[in-house]
């Protein structure tokens, strides 16, 4: 058994990992990047990228059964979801296959090989077949480690019936019926992926209304597009287990007290994640971890134990590929000795439903509990000239401003595009920016990002495109 020695280990190579481990590169730090499975994490390989172009495929799809309201006509559209799974498959092993090469191009060593704590500064890695294991001494570990789905009971996971996002990544056949347990950012995403290709979606959610993390008026848009398409929503329900009855799944869920079924042919159980942090002997390392499993950390990304760090799903909410990826570049800066800490003012959120919902910084309510007196301004997509020339105008962008000095303190959007455009509103809170600073300046006209500018308008009782309040 060889003992290697680096200034820094990385364990894991998802979008909190590699990132630090190319940043270390940069920095000239002498690094290590240790992966079990496959480069890119849970993102890259069974969640963000090929969630999003089987989203992106599914939704051209949808266009073109609805197109004639404009005057275009097609033949009747088919599916082939084998091929729609070989052209996913083909993203994923491009930008995967991309990532391991950024590592090793920025001079940090890549690894297969699964870590086990040996003690605060040691871990040791087994590697996959028969090669004996090594031993790496590094005065600086970095754990991004991820998680994975939570399993509820009653719904254990089976692969055939009773799935998870990874598992509704990977269907070759597009189901009739589907029932979504949890009426989360992960579950709806997914559901109306294939209510576009025509399966009937029932959600499940335990809480009052769905996307509860989301703002209310915009969860309602989305929830209203679901209902449209044929979908059923069902709050105030517990989903208490299923069985196998004449070739189909009954799912038995509680809802106001009486118990119902469901029928369907696939359960999609999305009911969050849990962190990673078992499997690996974390508690020889000493790192103290919070009642949920994840690991606790400063600002710093700094664990209890000194030179231990960590970044990404693993610490905690909110479990978003770019928070992991600032998290991993912080890191990697404070292991070089840089003054580096995570200061930023918002994590923009993006959930791309139909019509996508993106957010950054406080909802209203958020605002009020925080002790600011409240302005809010609202321009609605069906008001948007270019939003009507592509024939998407449900939504609406709102802005949060701070009644005082109208400063922004976050804004929503729900509708085209959304993902796109919310930068502008995570640039404004991070620079402090003023509904002033956005209703000046002049935006490309016709454009979707009109709308930004025009709620912020409206914030400050400028709106020139729709009535102001009086």
């Amino acid at each position: 058994m060889a003992t290697i020695k680096k200034k820094a280990l990385i364990i894991g190579a998802g979008t909190g990992g590699y990132p630090c481990a190319i940043r270390l590169g940069q920095l000239g730090v002498d690094a290590m990047l240790v992966e079990k499975d496959k480069p890119g994490g849970v993102c890259l390989n069974v969640g963000c990228i090929p969630s999003k172009a089987l989203i992106n495929a599914t939704k051209l799809y949808h266009k073109a059964q609805h197109a004639e309201s404009m005057g275009i006509s097609f033949g009747a559209p088919a599916v082939d979801v084998g091929k729609m799974q070989q052209w996913k498959a083909g993203i994923v092993k491009k930008l995967t296959g991309g990532v391991k090469g950024l590592v090793k191009g920025s001079g940090t060593e890549y690894v297969t090989a699964t870590a086990e704590f040996l003690g605060p500064k040691k871990v040791r890695l087994h590697y996959p077949g028969d090669k004996p294991a090594d031993e790496v001494e590094a005065e600086h570990i970095v754990i991004a480690t991820g998680s994975v789905p939570i399993e509820i009971p009653g719904f254990r996971y089976d692969n055939k019936r009773v799935i998870h996002s990874t598992g509704a990544l990977s269907l070759t056949e597009v189901p009739k019926r589907m029932v979504i347990v949890g009426g989360g950012i992960i579950g709806l995403e997914l559901g109306q992926t294939y209510q576009r290709l025509g399966s009937e979606i029932t959600v499940l959610e335990g809480m009052s209304r769905i996307l509860g993390n989301c703002d209310a008026d915009c969860a309602k848009i989305v929830a209203k597009r679901i209902k449209k398409d044929g979908g059923k929503i069902h709050t105030g329900a517990r989903a208490i287990g299923w069985k196998e009855r004449a070739g189909e799944a009954i799912v038995k869920a509680e809802i106001n007290g009486k118990v119902e079924e469901f029928a369907c042919d696939i359960i999609l159980v999305a009911v969050g994640r849990r962190p990673v942090t078992s499997g690996m002997a974390i508690e020889k390392a000493g790192v103290e971890l919070d009642n949920r499993g994840f690991i606790k950390v400063d600002k710093r990304q700094q664990t209890n134990v000194p030179g231990i760090y960590g970044v990404g799903d693993v610490v905690g909410q909110p479990m978003l590929a770019h928070k992991a990826s600032h998290e991993g570049e912080v890191v990697a800066e404070v292991i070089a000795g840089k003054k580096t800490i995570n200061d930023a003012r918002t994590i923009p959120n993006v959930v791309f439903t139909e019509p996508e919902i993106a957010s950054a910084g406080l909802d209203a309510e958020q605002a009020k509990a925080e002790g600011y007196e409240v302005k809010v301004g609202k321009f609605p997509f069906s008001a948007s000239g270019r939003a009507m020339s592509i024939n998407e105008t449900a939504g609406f962008v709102k802005v949060i401003t701070d009644a005082k000095d109208a400063r922004v303190l976050g804004i929503h959007i729900v509708g085209p595009e959304a993902s796109d455009l919310i930068s502008e509103a995570a640039l404004a809170i991070e620079m402090g920016a003023f509904a002033e600073d956005i209703s000046l300046t002049v935006h490309p006209h016709p454009t979707l990002g009109e709308a930004v500018m025009e709620a912020a308008k409206h914030a400050l009782g400028e709106a020139i495109h729709i009535p102001n309040k009086r």
